[in-house]
């Protein structure tokens, strides 16, 4: 859809806006603006002839517009612009790049004042000067304008770039600094687009309500899984792309074994769960952990979390046997202590179902039963490991005299189906980029699924493990029968499918993510935010003495205060005080957003409450 209405500011001799206006339809609106006074043109024959042409055709033409305070030229009714262009931005002739980089950042503040929602910001620069991968050669960061970081501070992403050309617009011809008709070098100029980005959400995690037996409790979404639990993307209405993924997946193998689909439950355990120790999670500390608190208040404010969601789905939390204190008559100090011990976790796989569907009294062998929904873990902040993604299990029962070939037909069609996704997205003549392998681990049974991948580029080109093949031992109760587990990272695969580079896009609430998906086809995906900056900030910390350094927790930490935004957390140098001989650690913080404007005060900001955070959290004491 065409822009209705059009503001254009640091018009020099007004070309741009007369070449803009006769290449419009009449539905179009232009507002052209300059900083100078009408006085300033009245000796500039170009600037007046296009003048003349613009007031003929009626567009509006404003003077003295100062575009660093937009807000105060236009009143409220009078905004929500559809675009906005400023074309070759500079403060003038003895300007550093310090200087110019405030009118960018100042620009791009007032911008977001009159810019409608779905508008864009138009701004055409000389070559290296944006200081993005765009521009050939690319200067230094610190020798550029840094147009995406100073695009940041006005809550700006930039969503496309292109070459900039005049003769797109006919008769544009640029100024120099006031008027100067001296023009400038336009070879390798580029025009950067800029959206706007969704803000960070508020320090308040969620609070979800859910019901147990005939008793309320509460409990927060952990800060490291903010937006990530109940998110529905598997469900029937949802276009996600790890939805499609898994319909794809599971009616390809539907088409080779009777397939029995299984509801998920909402993914809580009871704190004493058998099935934990059959999770493939290595270690308990890599759970989230969960303090039910109860609560049977029937405030509205308490139901941020879809709670009538959460009781459907808690049919089989509810055999949980929370403790009971009979020996005390006060019911609130029975209360107290059955609130305080109701500790749950969250689902770290779904090989914890494993048990109970196997052993249910109608559990048929031969059936290829399915179980799909969120898993969440603890990892190290990496760039495939994600501690929330979804996951898809196939349980297979065979009979023991149908093992070899049954088994062997399983991973032959999985392998088959997961080679045709992954050659989906790839370009016409060029070589498939992906390959599935199963590799046998060290005990000779189980396999693991990798994908030899060179899609993200050269240094992420490695193997990536999208999933598992566990065949356990011989069930007690089907003892005749032999089984395979298959396990998918739905999220990973996905990622693989359609060139999606970064996992925590998967996540993002930016309703353009899954505007690309189209029913039915499978393409690369554009991201809409390119080239964000990252942000680089070392700490140093006083170790425990009487604790052990949990690394694990440190890097928990780091997600939950940054709300994903570090991408690194590198182990610079281990210092040991040769007088007190105590242990400091230095590690070197990176960060950096795929969907949302992040700036360099932002991170600042951040750096400071992690360092507040590990102290009171970690009990470590920031140098």
């Amino acid at each position: 859809m065409a822009p209705k209405r059009l503001l254009l500011v640091g018009e020099g001799n007004f070309s741009f806006a007369a070449a803009l206006s006769q290449t419009l339809d009449s539905n179009s609106r232009i507002t052209a603006t300059c900083l100078q006074g009408p006085s300033d043109l009245a000796s500039d024959p170009v600037a007046l002839e296009n003048l003349r042409g613009l007031q003929e055709r009626g567009t509006d033409v404003r003077f003295g517009v100062d575009c660093t305070r937009l807000a105060d030229v236009f009143e409220p009714h009078d905004r929500g612009f559809d675009r906005i262009y400023f074309n070759f931005p500079h403060c003038g002739r003895k300007a550093g790049i310090a200087e110019n980089r405030k009118l960018l950042a100042k620009f791009f503040q007032s911008s977001a004042d009159v810019l409608a929602k779905d508008g864009e910001v138009h701004m055409a620069l000389c070559r290296g000067q944006g200081g993005t991968p765009a521009d050939k050669p690319t200067r230094e960061w610190d020798n550029s304008w840094q147009v995406v970081g100073m695009a940041a501070l006005g809550g700006f992403i930039l969503s496309d770039v292109h070459p900039f050309s005049c003769e797109s617009v006919p008769g544009y011809k640029c100024t120099g600094y006031r008027r100067q008709n001296k023009t400038f070098n336009l070879e390798g100029a580029l025009n950067h687009v800029f959206t706007r980005s969704l803000p960070f959400e508020d320090s308040q995690p969620r609070l979800f309500r859910i019901k147990l037996g005939d008793q309320w409790f509460s409990f927060p979404e952990p800060e490291a899984l903010r937006g990530k639990l109940s998110r529905d993307f598997l469900e029937a209405s949802s276009s996600h792309p790890v939805k499609t993924i898994n319909e794809k997946l599971i009616a390809e193998l539907g088409k080779v074994f009777p397939v029995k689909r299984l509801k998920c439950s909402f993914p809580l355990l009871p704190l004493e769960s058998s099935a934990l120790t059959f999770s493939n999670c290595d270690n308990l500390s890599e759970v989230f952990w969960i303090n039910l608190s109860a609560n049977n208040s029937n405030s509205e404010s308490l139901n941020v979390g879809r709670t009538q969601d959460i009781e459907d789905l808690l049919v089989s939390f509810s055999a949980l046997s929370l403790p009971r204190t009979p020996e005390r008559d006060n019911k609130e100090e029975a209360q107290e202590e059955l609130s305080s011990q109701a500790w749950v976790c969250l689902r770290p796989s779904l090989l914890i179902h494993v048990c109970a569907v196997i052993q249910a009294p109608d559990y048929l062998p031969g059936s290829l039963y399915i179980l799909s929904g969120p898993v969440f873990r603890k990892c190290f902040v990496l760039p495939f490991t994600m501690p929330a993604f979804h996951e898809t299990l196939f349980i297979l029962g065979l009979k023991e005299k149908l093992k070899e070939n049954c088994s062997q037909s399983l991973l032959d069609h999985l392998k088959h189906i997961l080679d045709g996704f992954l050659t989906q997205t790839v370009l016409e003549g060029s070589k498939p980029s992906n390959s599935v392998e199963f590799i046998f681990e060290a005990n000779g049974k189980d396999i693991m699924i990798n994908v030899k991948s060179e899609i993200f580029g050269p240094d992420c080109a490695k193997d990536l493990n999208i999933g598992c093949v566990i065949i356990p031992a011989t069930n007690s109760i089907h003892k005749d029968h032999c089984f395979m587990f298959v396990s998918i990272n739905l999220d990973l695969l996905a990622m693989l499918v359609w060139g999606i580079s970064d996992w925590r896009i998967l996540w993002t609430f930016d309703s353009r993510f899954l505007k690309h998906f189209v029913p039915g086809k499978i393409e690369p995906f554009q991201s809409y935010s390119l080239y964000p900056p990252c942000y680089v900030h070392d700490i140093s910390f006083w170790l425990d003495e009487k604790k052990k350094f949990d690394e694990l927790e440190f890097h928990t930490v780091a997600r939950a205060v940054s709300q994903d935004t570090v991408i690194s957390v590198q182990f610079l140098s281990r210092f040991q005080h040769p007088e007190t001989e105590r242990v400091s650690l230095c590690y070197r913080m990176t960060y950096q957003t795929c969907d949302k404007a992040l700036s360099k005060q932002q991170v600042m900001l951040m750096q400071c409450q992690f360092r507040k955070t590990i102290e009171q959290q970690l009990n470590l004491i920031p140098r």
